[in-house]
């Protein structure tokens, strides 16, 4: 839980500073059982947790990856307690995109919402160049043929206001909003992500803030 590698706690435990069941502790190859036995360093308990589930409100230019040698990441802005149990973003946003990102060391849940057998929504807003069309709205609903000749699943648009709209979508290609606008003639000029499935963007969350889910987040996320 991010107390140090073996040696440190080897070292941690020879200090006396370390309690199983109030009882202080003197080797520290003993067996524990983590859901019944409490353990202590210095007195305060030490919560074990297998997983991590974070909610993250993106900010443009950091990259949805879990290092880079040149560039910014989204691991750049969670604390260092948070990335003990080494948390990655399920799925990507692109650099320039904004808002919900979910980072989790949960590979079975990350497999779960990136399926693209299980056609979870992701809903954006994006601000164009130009105001959409009727036709356009009707074209996104059939699918929209790329450059290179994929047609997409059937996505959702409609306009919000002066050139803003938001946009649902199943599946996640590379640029994939950017380019079903541009196979439109038109051209994202700003992108952000509210939801994800069952799970929305929290308002009060500031740009580059994230928090842990809720229990009913995660329950609603799990059941999809």
């Amino acid at each position: 839980m991010g107390y140090g590698s073996r040696k440190d706690v080897k070292a941690i435990v020879k200090k006396k500073r370390i309690t199983v069941n109030n009882q202080i502790i003197r080797k520290a190859d003993i067996h524990i059982d983590p859901s019944q036995d409490q353990i202590k360093c210095d007195g305060k308990i030490i919560e074990y947790k297998e997983y991590i589930y974070l909610m993250l409100h993106k900010p443009a230019e950091y990259l949805s990856a879990t290092e880079d040698q040149k560039q910014k990441t989204v691991l750049d802005l969670i604390k260092k307690q948070d990335k003990v149990l080494e948390p990655f973003p399920v799925g990507r946003l692109d650099k320039d995109t904004e808002g919900l990102l979910l980072l989790t060391n949960d590979g079975q849940l990350a497999h779960e919402l990136l399926s693209p057998k299980k056609h979870v929504d992701k809903t954006y807003i994006a601000k164009l160049a130009r105001d959409i069309t009727e036709q356009e709205i009707n074209q996104f609903a059939e699918g929209v043929l790329l450059e290179d000749g994929y047609l997409t699943k059937p996505a959702k648009l409609r306009a919000i206001e002066d050139k803003m709209v938001e946009i649902t979508i199943t599946e996640g290609k590379f640029h994939q909003i950017k380019r079903m606008f541009e196979a439109v003639n038109n051209n994202v000029l700003y992108l952000k992500r509210l939801s994800m499935g069952s799970l929305y963007l929290d308002e009060k969350l500031k740009m580059g803030e994230y928090r842990e889910l809720t229990k009913e987040e995660l329950d609603q996320l799990s059941s999809k």
